[in-house]
């Protein structure tokens, strides 16, 4: 349970809490660590489920630390986030007007980023 008995947080927040642990860590943490990083008062059970279902989903990696598990993040923030998009891009049906609205959408900056990656310019950095 959170803090505030019976309050709940928005979807994703805790997994996003236990990824921002994980990458912070810059190496493997098992759920008893995650729970002291993440220091919120959470159940060790709680954040056990929370790291089985960002393995079962591909986020996490893990191995075997004594009994249980040490946990690593299976991709960067960037790459994260760059899956996430990919996996909406597949959800949709018609994947041109997908993509066509997303460059549509972009700033004028962010267009000129993603021509030069394009194009094969990998130094685009902000």
């Amino acid at each position: 349970m959170t803090e505030e008995r019976g309050a709940r947080r928005p979807a994703g927040e805790l997994e996003a809490s236990v990824l921002a642990a994980l990458w912070a860590a810059g190496g493997g943490l098992t759920a008893g660590e995650v729970r002291t990083a993440v220091g919120s008062g959470l159940a060790r059970t709680t954040v056990t489920t929370i790291l089985a279902r960002l393995h079962e989903k591909g986020l996490v990696t893990r191995s075997r630390s004594g009994r249980g598990y040490a946990y690593l993040p299976a991709a960067d923030a960037p790459g994260l986030t760059a899956r996430r998009m990919r996996a909406e891009l597949e959800r949709g049906e018609d994947r041109g007007s997908i993509l066509a609205r997303f460059v549509s959408d972009l700033s004028e900056e962010d267009e000129k980023m993603l021509r030069a990656l394009l194009n094969g310019n990998e130094e685009t950095g902000p």
